[in-house]
């Protein structure tokens, strides 16, 4: 049996340390660590990479469930993964362990908050932003291209395709300055 841990972090001003040290403290015989976002599996090759070397008996250990996912669906997942694997999942700092009942269904109600957490971020995110845009603060990203120096070069007789390598950009911003749509 080797008991693997598995330690995230979402951004990289964030640290590894207390979770790696946790793990090692439970007994980890080997850590994968990454720094990405939990809101998906995808593009974390650490996680995809301990799941595929779990073999029958093994652990997956993490210090908290939202270490590994924040939907329920990608949680899900990843516990179908595991027991396909004949392996389990521990949490060192929740009552997690899936090779007993009350183990998983500790586990499921975990993840239902965790995706509920994201949402709540998600939904205050949005409204900080609306906020800002109704009091004139917001202005969304500043334009990349200048659209009447656009228009001079166009009206001067340059092409689309001579216009964009001049200015370094896409000729598909070209023709949405030359519509009037900005870009």
């Amino acid at each position: 049996m080797t008991v693997i841990g598995y330690a995230r972090v979402s951004t990289t001003d964030q640290h590894l340390d207390l979770q790696e040290n946790a793990l090692r403290a439970a007994g980890c015989d080997l850590i994968r660590s990454e720094k990405r976002s939990g809101t998906s599996t995808a593009g974390r090759e650490q996680l995809r990479t301990v799941l595929d070397f779990l073999r029958a008996g093994d652990v997956l250990m993490v210090t908290r469930i939202d270490r590994l996912a924040r939907s329920i669906g990608d949680l899900q997942d990843i516990v179908r993964t595991v027991k396909a694997h004949g392996a389990s999942l521990r949490a060192t700092e929740q009552p997690i362990d899936t090779s007993t009942a009350a183990g998983k269904c500790f586990l499921d109600m975990l993840g239902v908050f965790a995706e509920f957490e994201t949402n709540l971020r998600r939904e205050r995110q949005l409204e900080g932003i609306a906020d800002a845009k109704a009091r004139g603060v917001y202005k969304g990203r500043k334009p990349s291209v200048d659209v009447a120096k656009v228009q001079a070069m166009h009206a001067e007789g340059k092409g689309p395709s001579a216009i964009a390598k001049e200015l370094g950009i896409g000729r598909a911003s070209v023709y949405r300055a030359l519509e009037g749509k900005g870009g």
